[in-house]
């Protein structure tokens, strides 16, 4: 028998006491708590950011001299924090400069909670593909020695994407928070160090810079 799905779990309850828009505030929250992904002053993006949880907890710990910055095919609230941005738009046809924060920098961090819309068929695949689409914007996106966490649906093709990302990065590896629902199939890979478009060696990881400010284009 399939396992019944439990809405209203204990981090459904506490997100709605903490404020935070959905669950999935607790699994980057656990990311963070384990990789130390985001520092204060960092510039970071969120690939399908809605409903904007994830856009909350980066906006806390990067605080106000860092900045946030989501997409998504739909609209999210808008108010997130004073260094969220966001706008509307699909990540496999919009430009990926059009994101950053300043022509002349890039983010510190990547981050994707995107998933397929489930059928039971072939999802995996789909959710694969989601985060090969997140790789192929990193040259664009992503500073040498940067950081990423994304979410795939563990599959057949699961295995092969962690050791691409581990050829791209100096370090990843897949986590499932506790906030993932136990009869879910999702993992998050965290890498850290990223390389940058060729195979480059990683340089040790220096403090960040304050991001710039950032206007919709």
């Amino acid at each position: 028998m399939a396992q019944r799905r439990i809405l209203h779990d204990e981090y459904f309850k506490k997100a709605k006491a903490e404020g935070y828009l959905a669950r999935s505030a607790y699994k980057l929250k656990e990311i963070q708590e384990r990789h130390r992904l985001l520092r204060p002053g960092m510039s970071v993006v969120d690939l399908g950011c809605a409903p904007g949880s994830w856009l909350q907890v980066a906006s806390e710990i990067v605080g106000p001299k860092g900045i946030v910055i989501g997409i998504d095919l739909q609209e999210v609230p808008e108010d997130l924090g004073p260094n969220v941005r966001t706008m509307v738009g699909d990540i496999f046809k919009t430009d990926a400069t059009a994101l950053l924060p300043d022509p002349e920098s890039k983010f510190d961090v990547v981050l994707s909670d995107m998933a397929p819309n489930t059928s039971g068929h072939g999802d995996d695949a789909l959710s694969v593909r989601l985060c090969r689409r997140v790789l192929e914007l990193l040259p664009s996106l992503l500073a040498r020695r940067g950081g990423c966490a994304m979410k795939v649906l563990e599959g057949s093709g699961y295995s092969q994407l962690l050791k691409d990302c581990q050829r791209h990065f100096a370090n990843a590896k897949g986590l499932k928070p506790r906030a993932s629902r136990d009869a879910s199939r999702e993992i998050f890979i965290v890498a850290e160090g990223y390389k940058g478009p060729g195979d480059a060696p990683v340089l040790p990881i220096a403090k960040p810079k304050p991001a710039p400010g950032w206007a919709k284009p």
